[in-house]
């Protein structure tokens, strides 16, 4: 069944499957169709996403286990609900080996294990390297045997039969892994990882044993009719992802299926047969619309103002890039170039193409031509290489080449690496931007824009999901709402930033600038929360502090920085006054997207809390409690008949959701087709609208530039003469043409249905 909607839960231990299960009433009372839940599979103890599975063939207990996973089944088709789940088949969790039967067995026989094919272990290479241990000469010593039992600390390994005796380093001597330095992961490590964590352990789902094993369960919830939806996580980590998604197609015939696939501007999603991406191409359309693309030099003079940087972002992608594929990946690399032996400078040739990769992977045959502009951009940065690149196209076009199969591997990681969770943090001239599957370049998004998007993927993937927020956005989405507000504001924002950079400085002076927008972004927003977030961004970005290597100092002069906002009564006034003059029509926006990206075409998701203004930062802390029972009672007032004005309870969010998804539900056949809908007057391109066949959306676009116009004045729009309910007001309107003005008296945004 295709959902109208669907509420994404993270489900975990400290909010396991009962609670979830408690919260189909709720769900069905706000009109999702769908829960849309974590990964339920057995994670590594104490795992708070579940993308560490560790147990293919049960619930976590964790979570209830299968009792736990039929009360939510049956909560939830009590209260006429369906489900989604996320399902994790490019890895599995190793850093409690004990708990993961399979690959337990793996380093006790080796390849003579009966799960030596499960894992993408490079067998060529000896021993398995488990780079785990402290970075001291001595470390070995400190191992201990006891039973059948390698122990070091608190880390446990198994003893092969036969290999016991002596001490316990000669013990480890005899056994098929070898624990090794920590650092030496990156570098030497000869299992295939999920991106550079040695934790998660890559698995080859392309064996049809390894798919049964690692999807039985799974399918058979769907076969039982507990799930009516998978979502994939990270395909592009698969060898061959179309043949596995064709493959779990033919095993979920009836499944709605989409996939985490990151597409770049303009890139097209395959054919497969599945029913789209999560969303994040969506997601980019609705927030740049909502962006006034016409200040994006003022932003660039400021930037360059406080950083002095002159690099551009395409020099920084592919500096960020060749360095997360030559170090952070120096292991997949070197795996890579040992298949093509006869070409000397492979590990150059390979890093520079990788780097120089303008899609996350191609899908050979498809994709092809991403390799030819890779080749024809790496020649121009290194001409010494062209030779080499030649040599290397002719191999990694090939689709029965091994070399060609781990490259489409390879370039998914670098790329996620080496922009989302490095460039991003460091190209910090408009965060609002700076999120996955967007590109900080395309500063904002036409209305003209938007609606040919609108209408390719009404065509093309009428079922795909779209969304606003996810457990991997960089930041919810009413905190990119607010700082769209910036765009309209350059001059403000240059005068208060520039500032405040001034009175409490930072060595760093990019990361800086992120911290200022998000902190007006997510204001008011608690210390730790912002001190947390600057830590990770800091880290992130690697220019002085890293996750392998802290800095003291700097992390101490972060520190003195956050706590300067807060313990200066002037800039924590100043802060606090600049937010607020924001606020309001960062509310405008908020809602505004909200209501497109549910009403625009595709499945929606509605993230967990962000029914309400929600300004939660990266992960975790997007994984932060949700408080429910202030959600319900607001939906209870609502449909009690309070009409909430826009303020800082975030209820207008609540009746604009609650409304929409109802509709959604209620009536599928007003949502069949797309036509842009034009307004007509002098700041008519403040408005976004649509007709979806039944229903037309109305929302508010740049506020502040139309409060300097003084408001709508002879703005209309042209209706068909039918008369309209507005959903949100239950005002009704008639004729030819409607005074935008009447419209959006109450709220910001509209939703008509014909009558």
């Amino acid at each position: 069944m295709r959902p109208s909607s669907t509420y994404r839960v993270q489900v975990r231990p400290d909010f396991p499957l009962k609670a979830t299960a408690e919260l189909a009433d709720y769900l069905a009372d706000l009109g999702v169709s769908h829960l849309y839940s974590a990964p339920l599979l057995t994670a590594a103890p104490g795992s708070q996403h579940g993308y560490d599975v560790v147990d293919h063939t049960q619930v976590s207990p964790d979570l209830g286990g299968p009792d736990g996973l039929r009360a939510l089944s049956a909560a939830l088709k009590n209260a006429g609900l369906g489900l989604v789940v996320d399902i994790v088949p490019n890895h599995a969790g190793v850093a409690v080996p004990k708990v993961n039967p399979t690959w337990w067995e793996v380093l006790k026989h080796g390849r003579e294990s009966k799960f030596a094919s499960f894992y993408d272990i490079d067998w060529s290479r000896g021993r398995i390297l488990l780079p785990v241990l402290a970075d001291d000469p001595d470390a070995l010593d400190q191992l201990q045997v006891e039973g059948d039992e390698l122990v070091y600390y608190d880390k446990r390994y198994p003893i092969a039969e036969g290999t016991g005796g002596g001490s316990p380093r000669e013990v480890h001597d005899r056994q098929h892994y070898e624990l090794v330095n920590w650092t030496r992961g990156d570098s030497e490590i000869n299992y295939r990882r999920f991106f550079a964590i040695t934790e998660l352990a890559g698995l080859r789902v392309e064996d049809p044993e390894v798919f049964e094993a690692t999807h039985a369960e799974i399918l058979r919830w769907v076969r039982e009719g507990l799930v009516d939806g998978i979502r994939v996580d990270h395909p592009d980590g698969l060898r061959d992802p179309g043949d596995y998604l064709r493959r779990l197609r033919d095993a979920a015939p009836e499944a709605w299926l989409v996939i985490e696939k990151i597409l770049e501007p303009g890139e097209q999603l395959p054919r497969w047969p599945i029913d789209g991406t999560t969303g994040y191409d969506a997601m980019a359309e609705v927030n740049g619309v909502f962006v006034d693309a016409g200040t994006e030099a003022f932003f660039d003079t400021l930037d360059h103002y406080l950083t002095g940087g002159t690099t551009s972002f395409q020099n920084l992608v592919h500096e960020t890039k060749r360095t997360v594929a030559t170090k952070l990946l120096a292991a997949e690399l070197g795996r890579l170039s040992r298949l093509v032996p006869e070409i000397e400078a492979a590990p150059q040739g390979l890093a520079e193409l990788a780097a120089c990769f303008p899609v996350y992977r191609s899908y050979l045959p498809g994709g092809a031509r991403y390799l030819a502009q890779a080749r024809a951009e790496a020649g121009r940065r290194r001409p010494q290489l062209i030779s080499t690149l030649d040599q290397l196209t002719a191999r990694l076009r090939n689709p029965a080449e091994e070399v060609a199969a781990r490259f489409q591997q390879f370039t998914g990681a670098v790329m996620a690496k080496g922009v989302e969770d490095t460039a991003f943090y460091r190209w910090t001239r408009f965060a609002a931007r700076n999120e996955v599957g967007n590109d900080p370049l395309k500063f904002g998004v036409s209305v003209d824009e938007f609606h040919e998007c609108a209408e390719s993927r009404q065509q093309d993937w009428p079922a795909t999901m779209t969304a606003l927020s996810t457990h991997d956005t960089k930041r919810g989405e009413d905190v990119r709402a607010r700082l769209a507000v910036l765009s309209e504001v350059p001059g403000d924002w240059t005068e208060v930033v520039r500032r405040w950079v001034r009175v409490a400085p930072l060595p760093d002076p990019s990361l800086a600038h992120l911290i200022w927008q998000v902190a007006v972004g997510a204001w008011p927003i608690d210390r730790d929360r912002l001190f947390a977030y600057a830590v990770k961004a800091a880290r992130e970005s690697a220019v002085v502090t890293t996750w392998y290597q802290p800095d003291e100092a700097f992390e101490t002069a972060l520190r003195a920085m956050v706590d300067k906002i807060y313990d200066d009564p002037a800039l924590h006034r100043e802060v606090t006054d600049f937010a607020a003059s924001i606020t309001p029509p960062g509310w405008v926006n908020s809602l505004g997207q909200k209501l497109v990206q549910l009403t625009m075409p595709g499945v929606p998701d509605v993230y967990q809390g962000t029914e309400l203004w929600d300004y939660s930062l990266v992960d975790p802390d997007n994984r932060r409690p949700v408080d429910f029972a202030a959600r319900r009672e607001l939906l209870g007032r609502l449909d009690d008949g309070w009409q909430p004005p826009v303020d800082d309870t975030g209820a207008a969010k609540l009746l604009v959701v609650s409304r929409t998804l109802r509709l959604l539900r209620q009536r599928p056949e007003l949502f069949t087709s797309y036509r842009p809908v034009f307004a007509e007057g002098r700041v008519g391109e403040h408005v976004l609208a649509f007709d979806r066949g039944g229903v037309v959306v109305v929302a508010t676009r740049l506020p502040v530039g139309l409060s300097r116009h003084g408001g709508w004045h002879d703005t209309t729009l042209s209706l068909d003469g039918h008369s309209w309910t507005e959903v949100f007001t239950n005002a009704s309107y008639g004729g030819d043409r409607l005074a935008v003005a009447e419209l959006l008296h109450t709220y910001p945004v509209a939703l008509l249905v014909k009558e």
